[in-house]
């Protein structure tokens, strides 16, 4: 049996990348990304949460850069 894959998108500043990865592997992207928000189906979590999540329910995780908010 074969190890469930996770649709994992990227965005930076040059786009995004998609890319298909195991539940691990997406943990460790997320954690090379620790600035950026984390979707996990279209929910925001937090990094660590997604650490211990089931990926059972989880079929796309998205890491984006963070908004700031505020005046000039």
């Amino acid at each position: 049996m074969t190890e469930k894959l996770v649709t994992v998108e990227i965005a930076d500043q040059s786009g995004h990348t998609t890319a298909q990865l195991t539940p691990a592997e997406a943990v460790e992207v997320v954690q090379q990304n620790a600035d950026a928000w984390v979707f996990a189906n279209d929910r925001l979590v937090q990094p660590n949460e997604l650490a211990n999540a089931d990926f059972a329910d989880i079929d796309t995780v998205r890491i984006v850069p963070g908004l700031v908010g505020g005046s000039q």
